[in-house]
């Protein structure tokens, strides 16, 4: 695998990068509608992509809150790229654009499965497993 690289969003090809990852990864893979997964926050969004010999193979985002919170989400690794890191590089990406900014508390949504990633990150899980889109989630949560 070359090199990985990890950017945060400042063109608008590489804002389709990244909305190409998260549509091959929730969209066509998990079966999440098309309109549930591109919403009201992706144009205020910081979005992170990473790359892999020029292709782009994951993709997150930064939702900055009113209250001053920030709310990571749409964290995708296409399939043949999963369990090598990319993930955790996007989201290191991603804390490191928020403390630049000042926040100093971030807040997720995280798919059951992907729990132990965001632990092994750092986030506390917070309150009951609850149902979003169908797939079982927990609201999840770290101090930076």
């Amino acid at each position: 695998m070359s090199e990985p690289r990890i950017v945060i969003v400042s063109t608008a090809g590489e804002r389709e990068d990244a909305v190409s990852v998260r549509i091959a990864v929730f969209v066509v893979e998990q079966g999440i509608p098309r309109e549930e997964e591109i919403d009201e926050h992706d144009d205020s969004a910081i979005h992170c992509v990473g790359y892999v010999a020029g292709v782009a193979v994951a993709a997150g985002r930064l939702v900055i809150s009113d209250e001053g919170y920030g709310k990571v989400g749409r964290m995708a690794v296409l399939a043949a790229h999963r369990s090598r890191g990319l993930g955790r590089l996007v989201l290191d990406g991603i804390e490191l654009e928020a403390a630049r900014r000042g926040i100093a508390l971030l807040k997720l949504s995280a798919q059951l499965r992907a729990r132990s990633f965001y632990e092994r990150a750092g986030y506390d899980a917070v309150g009951d497993v609850y149902d979003e889109v169908g797939i079982a989630h927990i609201a999840m949560e770290k101090r930076l």
